[in-house]
């Protein structure tokens, strides 16, 4: 799904979080908060999933970019039939997402593809930060 269409989904909530662990719990219960006001239960079978992975990106945001990032962004957006998610920080390493072999992106790939779903890298404009983005259908 390109950014356009991205932008497009009626759903979308931005929460930003000290980057810190406490970000990891709290981003997960914003998560499970909007999903809920926006009618995708917790018993989806794409919710499950979805929780792991942004916990995921959000445990790597805290061990690796902290020190350069004080700041955790998570974009939440949703459509009828898309869920996407982004996790961005200001640290300027873009960890390559494919032949990741082990540790937390390779859970992310591992389950965003099972569920038939991308992800992506994204640089900011001045290269000094990015966000991943999972799309996942519904």
């Amino acid at each position: 799904m390109t950014a356009v269409r991205l932008a497009a989904l009626p759903h979308r909530h931005v929460l930003t979080l000290p980057n810190q662990p406490a970000a990891v719990r709290l981003a997960r219960e914003t998560a499970e908060q909007a999903l809920a006001e926006w009618g995708i239960g917790p018993r989806h079978p794409a919710v499950d999933p979805a929780l792991l992975i942004l916990g995921e990106l959000v445990t790597n945001s805290v061990r690796h970019a902290a020190t350069r990032s004080p700041q955790v962004t998570v974009i939440y957006t949703a459509g009828r039939d898309c869920l996407a998610f982004a996790v961005h920080d200001r640290h300027p390493y873009q960890p390559p997402l494919i032949g990741a072999s082990s540790g937390g992106l390779a859970t992310v790939m591992e389950l965003t593809h099972e569920l038939g779903g991308t992800a992506v890298v994204r640089a900011d404009a001045d290269q000094q930060g990015k966000s991943i983005w999972i799309t996942l259908p519904l």
